[in-house]
């Protein structure tokens, strides 16, 4: 691990269960905002499972796919759920401390990942990061001479075990739905 990310990098996925829970516990959800939290989440674990099966990590610069829009697709597509999550719970406050905890956690963790990328790639990536926000994605794709055609690699998806995200939502959104009818 890198200075300065270090205990962020490491820390941050038991810190989401930890929100996680908190959320559950805080959380009043209707059927309304059940949906409409549905729906984003959807979008953000899409963008995950994208994200993944494009990514090598630390092998080849990742430009192709969801990454030519965003150099941190997968912290957005966590955003997106994240925010899906916060929708579905109906409770302004877990969504100013989501904001919150997304923020302090995964900006310095982008910075740092930034660096190690380019100390890898160089010039490479100090020409697609001028190009490809950091988090929120251009509209047109980033194109180069390194660009080829890239197809989503669904072994990647697996090696990164990627599924697993899908796997808890499910489960969280059910409990989410169970409390949702318990509370009527």
């Amino acid at each position: 691990m890198r200075r300065g990310g270090t205990w962020i990098q490491r820390w941050r996925v038991p810190l989401g269960f930890l929100c996680g829970a908190v959320f559950i516990l805080l959380a009043e959800p209707q059927p309304a905002t059940l949906a409409l939290g549905a729906i984003v989440a959807l979008f953000g674990i899409a963008l995950r499972a994208w994200a993944a099966g494009h990514i090598r990590k630390n092998a080849q610069l990742a430009i192709t796919g969801p990454y030519a829009h965003t150099r941190n697709p997968l912290y957005l597509g966590s955003f997106l759920l994240g925010l899906g999550f916060t929708i579905a719970a109906n409770r302004i406050v877990l969504g100013a401390i989501f904001t919150v905890f997304f923020l302090s956690i995964y900006v310095p963790v982008m910075r740092v990942e930034a660096r190690t990328l380019g100390e890898l790639f160089g010039l490479a990536y100090k020409r697609y990061a001028s190009a490809v926000p950091l988090l929120f994605p251009r509209l047109t794709p980033y194109m180069n001479a390194d660009s080829a055609p890239s197809k989503f690699d669904i072994d990647l998806y697996i090696r990164y075990r990627e599924y697993r995200a899908a796997l808890g939502t499910l489960v969280a959104w059910s409990v989410l739905a169970l409390k949702a009818i318990i509370a009527k």
